[in-house]
């Protein structure tokens, strides 16, 4: 015998079918509450993006399994895209479509078109044409952050990019960054489209002025990117490959070693250049070697890593010549 039900009055059958109808009426008071009240329906909308934001940043980026992985995150990103909406001055979700769209863009259409390149030219430009424009779209989504969060930021940014990003505090960090990311690998597919070539001093106006706010955020994620940036940066004090090799001597320095991505992006980009076969060979076992636990939380970004880190491997006899 429940002595619970007897002392508030109640029988096993009553409290049972008390339960029942709570249980059904709670998810119509929800939908009638988002219906009869803006001030509540926000609300939802804004725990609804706050969880949405935080799963992208991190359920997503810990996942061992990239072709799971790579299945859900288009389903986040319309669902960011129908929040953003409802609610398109919401900085949290678009900064996750940019974050999104940026990497969804490279990890699962970039970088596979570059392994089908030798042997499938046409697809591989088909899917670079793709993941330009996803790349578009997660630049107009993180300059629309910036515009929030910084009311008149998208005309002073057209008209002069730097004096714009002074304005950024480190609070802007991370969606500077992204801003960044995304416009650099939109540029990198566009070689016959002078126009967006055109706006190469904004990327650089992002990502130093990030930089300049906290040159050791995320790990060292600032000075990963610039190892390939400062091949292609108009101007800089010193040799090119010189300022790239301190970049990730201070990457791998930030990181703890814990960042395949360091390895392979100098292996890419300088050792090649250098036509240093020995260090690229050596930088890429190192790739290899990072332990998918190493950095649970930057588990996928390992993972892909790894993947170009093979793959380069194998075309190891086509990029030197020696």
């Amino acid at each position: 015998m429940n002595t619970a039900h007897q002392m508030d009055g109640t029988s096993p059958t009553r409290h049972a079918r008390a339960a029942a109808l709570r249980r059904h009426l709670a998810p119509a008071a929800l939908v009638c509450a988002l219906l009869s009240g803006c001030s509540v329906k926000d609300m939802a909308i804004n725990q609804i993006g706050s969880a949405l934001a935080e799963s992208m940043g991190t359920a997503l980026a810990s996942e061992s399994d990239i072709e799971f992985a790579g299945q859900a995150i288009p389903f986040s990103l319309k669902l960011t895209e129908a929040l953003l909406l409802e609610q398109p001055d919401n900085d949290a979700l678009l900064l996750a479509a940019a974050s999104g769209f940026t990497q969804y863009a490279y990890v699962w259409i970039q970088q596979p078109a570059d392994f089908i390149e030798i042997d499938d030219f046409f697809e591989a430009q088909r899917l670079r044409d793709r993941a330009r424009a996803f790349y578009l779209r997660a630049n107009r989504y993180a300059l629309r952050a910036l515009e929030v969060r910084h009311p008149g930021f998208s005309e002073r940014f057209t008209a002069d990019p730097a004096q714009a990003c002074a304005a950024l505090t480190r609070d802007d960090i991370e969606t500077a960054y992204w801003a960044a990311a995304s416009l650099g690998a939109a540029i990198s597919l566009s070689k016959t489209d002078p126009e967006l070539i055109a706006r190469q001093p904004a990327v650089e106006a992002l990502i130093d002025r990030a930089y300049a706010l906290a040159p050791d955020w995320n790990d060292g994620a600032l000075e990963e990117f610039l190892i390939a940036y400062e091949l292609v940066r108009p101007a800089g004090l010193g040799p090119a490959h010189e300022r790239a090799r301190r970049h990730f001597e201070r990457a791998v320095e930030l990181s703890g070693g814990r960042s395949a991505s360091a390895y392979v992006t100098f292996a890419e980009s300088v050792s090649v250049a250098e036509q240093n076969r020995t260090e690229f060979l050596q930088l890429l076992d190192k790739a290899l070697a990072v332990p998918l636990d190493a950095a649970p939380e930057k588990r996928l970004a390992i993972i892909a890593a790894q993947q170009r880190a093979r793959w380069l491997l194998e075309r190891v006899d086509e990029l030197f010549l020696e």
